[in-house]
């Protein structure tokens, strides 16, 4: 039975006294263009914690590396457009969603609204840099997982003095869960110099906790959150805790791909979600069999016997690709937005 979570009130108080003040009522006149030269900031591969690290077998995912450490991604210029685009409007009206499991976040703003995230996210100096650290050659996603913005932000009601309880910065952000797409990469956009915690928790194999500590303005952590559970903890001592988050799936069509949409429905435009995930799956399995039919034919024009076992087993296997596929798709009744629709 597919999971589906509901939409719940955004909680619009907590956030004007912070967000209203940034605003622009129309985006940037002039639009920046993204340059991989002076907009990225990577310099070193992080330390890495590997699956076997967090008491999982080595082939439950498709790396070995379940999460790094925080490392420089993009520069504070790259970060300072990139809030530029997010900060308008018409993002707010048209991209606004909450449910039970985040309470404020922003989605579908890439490509129509924010052109240099999106542009930020697809170079290939990029890729490269994500691919290096996951242990595995990646690309995007579909357009709708690129540049999530998760958003917490303290209201004037809060209790200053209280700021940094051992107890409170173990509070959870997110519930458990685990990402619908193999890898993501979460990018803090705020000024996280004040922060206190702000970590992402992964509970292990054997149900243990282990903490990995929280990046700074525009670091990263890359996580293999399909297969390793996760929440992220609260942040305290700042006045706003912005996150960015990507998702990724292998190049390599032959390489499995368990996506799902358990997470995703609700804080998206059924049409427009399922456009993309139909495309990107079709795209997937049309490359695979491709490749099945140019080995038969290869085989075939050097004498050599159908491999019918072989066969079978490919087949088999983008049937139940393509069965996952469909079942994926659910077919609402009502909006699923909840707010700003």
């Amino acid at each position: 039975m597919t999971e589906v979570l509901l939409p719940t009130a955004v909680p619009h108080l907590k956030m004007k006294p912070i967000i209203k003040g940034q605003m622009r009522s129309s985006p940037p006149t002039t639009r920046a263009e993204f340059n991989p030269d002076t907009h990225l900031a990577f310099s070193d591969s992080p330390k890495v914690l590997s699956l076997a690290d967090v008491s999982l077998p080595e082939d439950a995912g498709i790396s070995h590396v379940a999460c790094s450490e925080p490392f420089p991604l993009f520069s504070e210029e790259a970060i300072g457009i990139m809030r530029d685009e997010i900060f308008t409007t018409e993002v707010w009206e048209n991209c606004l969603h909450s449910t039970e499991f985040a309470a404020c976040q922003i989605r579908g703003h890439c490509p129509k609204y924010a052109p240099f995230m999106t542009k930020a996210w697809k170079d290939p100096k990029t890729l490269a840099i994500i691919s290096k650290v996951a242990g595995v050659d990646l690309i995007t996603n579909i357009d709708y997982e690129i540049g999530n913005l998760n958003f917490a932000v303290h209201g004037p009601e809060k209790d200053e003095s209280k700021v940094g309880k051992k107890d409170d910065e173990n509070l959870p952000v997110t519930k458990w869960h685990y990402d619908s797409y193999p890898f993501v990469c979460v990018v803090m956009m705020s000024d996280a110099r004040e922060m206190v915690g702000g970590e992402t928790a992964l509970k292990n194999g054997s149900g243990e906790i282990l903490k990995v500590r929280g990046p700074q303005m525009g670091s990263a952590v890359i996580l293999q959150g399909r297969y390793v559970q996760h929440q992220a903890l609260a942040a305290l001592g700042g006045k706003e805790r912005i996150t960015m988050i990507t998702s990724f799936r292998p190049r390599d069509p032959l390489i499995k791909d368990d996506s799902v949409l358990t997470s995703i429905r609700p804080i998206s435009d059924p049409s427009e979600l399922y456009y993309q995930w139909t495309k990107y799956r079709m795209e997937v399995l049309q490359a695979r069999l491709q490749g099945m039919l140019t080995e038969m034919e290869d085989n075939y024009r050097s004498n050599k016997q159908t491999d019918i076992k072989r066969v079978k087993e490919v087949l088999g296997e983008q049937e139940k690709y393509l069965t996952i596929t469909n079942s994926e798709i659910v077919e609402h009744r009502g909006p699923v937005r909840a707010w700003g629709s």
